[in-house]
């Protein structure tokens, strides 16, 4: 049978592991020479994941620099950042499978992992027999393990192929094993690492209902993706990681106004087919309301962009008050895309 992905104390990627002594949260993490102490918690505090300075290396590169992070239970934290950047390290560290440097990361009872790899099933046998291997590990009896496993494989879109081997499984197949995996024992922590990558929209949609459905119940969750767009209407609070530190946390909402303004690819008529609006023209309508410039696509189509405090309705209705037709309107760049580049490229302080 396969290896399953190894750690020096954790169980094997994707088991619901129990972070907890019973009593209340556990440190994780305290660096590599400090002991783990017990923490008595306060009842009154709803924080599920607290991290604090956490640093991790790997020879002379440093992937985590200092990272502070904290999840309340029911929320859904999105993790962002370029590759590289320290995510999976993060989910690595808070699932037990690496060790920190240095810092303290305080959760509290059973987590879900979600890994971003691949080879962390048994192939050569069913996605059902992996289900009922995994809960079994994780104290179900036979009986509750299978039926639960069945139950998962249907809510995960995988009720067909639950009888076939895992080896012949496709990389989203196999992700969505790994979210049927990870909700056997319902965690009260889920990590996620990059559970839509390669899924189609229908499948990427059924398991953020899942997940959506998991934080309802009282779960806090940790998603790290790079379908960024996909966390809007989704997540509650956002983190984005560059080289390993924090450059940003805080709502989807406050993530989207650190985007530049909003550029607008437009199609503009002017009842003259063999010569299209001028950029003069254009730009002598639109005033301080907006700003225009050429389209790479050339001909009628222009790039406009409202002044901050404008709007693209008043813009277009200034072109059309002044007699232009505005055959076509697509947004450049999805806002939350741009917010994403523009911390790409910020200055660190």
């Amino acid at each position: 049978m396969d290896r399953l992905t190894e750690g020096r104390t954790a169980a094997p990627a994707g088991i619901v592991v129990d972070r907890s002594d019973g009593a209340g949260d556990n440190v994780l993490a305290r660096g590599r020479e400090a002991p783990l102490e017990q923490s008595v918690p306060d009842r009154t505090d709803s924080v599920a994941v607290s991290v604090r300075g956490l640093v991790r290396r790997f020879g002379a590169r440093t992937a985590l620099a200092g990272v502070d992070l904290t999840i309340r239970p029911g929320d859904i934290h999105a993790l962002l950042g370029p590759n590289g950047a320290g995510k999976t390290t993060l989910i690595r560290i808070l699932s037990g499978l690496v060790d920190a440097d240095d810092g303290e990361v305080a959760m509290s009872g059973a987590v879900g992992l979600v890994p971003s790899g691949d080879r962390t099933f048994y192939l050569r046998i069913s996605g059902l027999e992996n289900l009922i291997f995994f809960a079994r590990l994780n104290g179900l009896r036979l009986r509750v393990a299978r039926s639960r496993g069945l139950e998962l494989l249907e809510q995960v879109g995988l009720a067909e192929a639950g009888r076939l081997a895992v080896g012949r499984y496709s990389h989203g197949m196999q992700k969505r094993l790994s979210v049927a995996r990870a909700l056997l024992v319902e965690p009260t922590v889920l990590l996620v690492d990059e559970a839509t990558h390669d899924l189609d929209p229908e499948g990427a949609q059924r398991i953020r209902a899942l997940v959506r459905d998991l934080a309802g119940r009282g779960a806090a969750v940790l998603w790290t993706t790079q379908r960024i767009e996909e966390i809007r209407d989704f997540a509650d609070a956002v983190t984005f990681l560059r080289r390993g530190e924090v450059r940003f946390t805080g709502s989807v909402d406050e993530l989207i106004a650190r985007a530049p303004s909003r550029r607008f690819v437009i199609g503009v008529r002017n009842g003259r087919p063999d010569r299209p609006p001028s950029l003069r023209s254009l730009q002598g309508v639109l005033g301080s309301v907006a700003t225009v410039d050429a389209s790479p696509g050339g001909g009628d189509q222009f790039v406009l962009a409202p002044a901050r405090d404008g709007a693209l309705g008043t813009a277009i209705a200034a072109l059309a008050e002044a007699g232009f037709e505005v055959t076509a309107c697509r947004q450049e760049q999805a806002e939350i895309e741009e917010a994403f580049m523009a911390l790409m490229t910020e200055e660190t302080p």
